[in-house]
């Protein structure tokens, strides 16, 4: 079986995203609920779908569990790169 190839960038419901990362839905899972925490907005995509959401009996009775692709919007990625690194998000710098 082949892995899935996602875009690094890509347009979902009218705005790009990023793909942050491609690993198992498990561990993809666990980042969306630590980002989520921080406030930073999240999908997950699959060689099937997008997901908004990923409520735990889908886990648990068997969804797709291969690589995944984590995403982002464009605007949060810094932010979600710092927290993913273990820091501190960055405040984005004011524009004008």
């Amino acid at each position: 079986m082949t892995e899935p190839v996602y875009g690094q960038v890509v347009t979902y419901q009218g705005d790009p995203w990023v793909l942050l990362f491609t690993m198992p839905r498990i561990v993809a899972e666990s980042y969306r609920r630590l980002l989520a925490e921080q406030g930073v907005v999240t999908v997950i995509r699959t060689p099937f779908q997008w997901v908004m959401s990923s409520p735990v009996i889908e886990i648990e009775t068997g969804g797709y569990m291969g690589d995944v692709g984590l995403y982002v919007p464009q605007v949060q990625e810094q932010e979600a790169l710092a927290l993913m690194d273990g820091g501190p998000a960055e405040e984005p710098a004011a524009e004008g």
